[in-house]
């Protein structure tokens, strides 16, 4: 007990005392002391987060006292921070969540999921992942992650039902990362798939009129091998790390249309339950136009007069708001969401993603975005798979500290002056950038769907870096590589 104590006085420490050091002795720049300054917060925040040494969401707080008294940002601007447009989406996604378990909808689903899948634990996250990517393809990671929830976590709690805790063992993590990574990794594939994607199309139109044209197919086709390679990759990872450590019995499929069957007739509850959960997922994906090459479908939103008003924050609400209305047949006097079980919230979640938004903004109020970014000017000079790996790293470095989109934002200008500079296509960078940006596996505040799966409780925030590691690591490889020899072919690049 002692040496745990001491250790804890250590780490608790440690982490400020690096932030001092870096704030002042090891300041990486002169010119600017907030750089020093920032990096210094940001590896206090990550060395409490992973330790847990201090509740994550205590140390979420952070910013909050550090920013304003570090002259970053004022206490009024970061506190907006904490709670905007994303978080409502989170807190809506949370509520279908919690009432899909209220009403033992999950129980349901997990029967019917596993009636397909429940050959044995290879074949379900395999089913799980591959579900995952090919719907993230075409709405926005953080929504597939929300709608995959409770789907996840009602066929874990099955099968430590059947198998019992022991022998499913770590299987659970590795099921969740698995949703988490696969729908970061399906939103690669399409050009509408992250909104990452789009970014990188505007601003190379805007400089690059010239240049080879992007479209849907010609994306698709240099995109799906790297999507291929990655998600056997992601898969294979969480398989070694986390299979259970005995072959499982396989059980007949049969099994599970007796268990589903046990479960009843459908009750008015479930069947509103279900239709809530079909309806988002319906609004979500028509929200916006999807254009598919010269095929448009027309968003929901543009029955609107100021369609661009209408986010998916604003559908979240709507359901929430919808869960509280619609009254129970079974229980009189109540509706199919009560406050009692909406209070369930995991709001230490809430303020872990508060605490990544506040960290992003420290980055870009601080200047340490743009002076991770005006690393790139240092590749000249090099060989062009060099120059390629080197921005895919810096990408990666950068998208597991900060948000996708910010990251391709502040590297792909940068981009358009170097390629310039060093006479190479633009596309040899700012295509690695854009993919290496969706890459982000290691950190819960890394990418809104890892953040949503650690609110389950059901893993660590330290169980996901080593594999999240290796994964971009693997993704950095498979992303220069294949710009340089598949794109190079399927763009016309000479």
């Amino acid at each position: 007990m002692k040496d745990k104590t001491f250790k804890r006085k250590i780490i608790l420490l440690f982490f400020p005392i690096a932030f001092i050091l870096l704030s002042t002795l090891l300041n990486p720049s002169e010119a600017n002391p907030n750089i020093g300054i920032m990096l210094g917060i940001a590896i206090w925040m990550l060395g409490w987060w992973v330790t847990e040494v201090v509740p994550i969401a205590i140390t979420s707080l952070l910013p909050i006292l550090l920013f304003p008294l570090m002259g970053i940002v004022s206490g009024e601007e970061i506190s907006k921070v904490y709670f905007n447009e994303v978080i409502f989406l989170y807190i809506g996604g949370f509520l279908l969540a919690l009432s899909i378990e209220k009403w033992e909808v999950h129980k349901r689903i997990a029967s019917r999921t596993l009636m397909i899948f429940g050959q044995g634990t290879f074949q379900i996250l395999a089913g799980f992942m591959l579900i995952t990517s090919l719907l993230s393809m075409w709405m926005s990671n953080t929504s597939i992650a929300l709608l995959m929830l409770p789907i996840g976590i009602s066929v874990i709690e099955k099968l430590v039902e059947i198998y019992g805790e022991k022998e499913i063992g770590r299987f659970k993590t590795g099921l969740l990362l698995g949703i988490a990574y696969a729908s970061s990794i399906g939103g690669m594939a399409t050009l509408i798939g992250t909104p990452t994607n789009l970014v990188f199309l505007k601003i190379y139109e805007s400089h690059f009129k010239n240049g080879p044209t992007i479209n849907f197919a010609n994306w698709m086709i240099f995109a799906f091998p790297i999507y291929i390679l990655l998600m056997i990759a992601a898969f294979l990872i969480l398989y070694l790390f986390f299979r259970p450590k005995k072959k499982l019995e396989i059980i007949d499929s049969t099994f599970f249309q007796i268990e589903n069957m046990k479960l009843g007739k459908v009750t008015f509850e479930q069947k509103v339950v279900l239709f809530v959960f079909l309806l988002f997922a319906v609004l979500m994906i028509f929200r916006a136009d999807i254009a598919i090459g010269s095929f448009r479908i027309p968003g929901w939103s543009t029955l609107f007069s100021k369609s661009y008003y209408i986010i998916d924050a604003v559908v979240a609400v709507f359901i929430s708001i919808l869960l509280f209305i619609i009254p129970s047949k079974n229980s009189p006097g109540s509706t199919i969401m009560d406050w009692n079980t909406a209070s369930r919230i995991p709001w230490g979640i809430i303020l872990l993603f508060g605490g990544g938004f506040a960290l992003e903004k420290g980055f870009e109020a601080s200047g340490l975005t743009l002076w991770f970014a005006s690393k790139i000017d240092l590749l000249s000079g090099n060989h062009i798979i060099v120059i390629i790996l080197a921005a895919c790293f810096i990408a990666l470095l950068m998208t597991q500290l900060v948000a996708n989109v910010t990251v391709v934002q502040a590297l792909l200008p940068l981009c358009v002056a170097l390629s310039i500079s060093l006479k190479i296509n633009p596309l040899f960078l700012m295509l690695p950038i854009t993919f290496s940006a969706s890459a982000a596996f290691m950190l819960p505040i890394s990418t809104p769907p890892n953040a949503i799966l650690l609110a389950t409780g059901q893993m660590k925030m330290k169980e996901m870096l080593l594999p999240g590691l290796i994964l971009v690591v693997i993704s950095g490889l498979v992303i220069g590589f294949a710009m340089l020899y598949w794109g190079s072919y399927v763009f016309g690049i000479k």
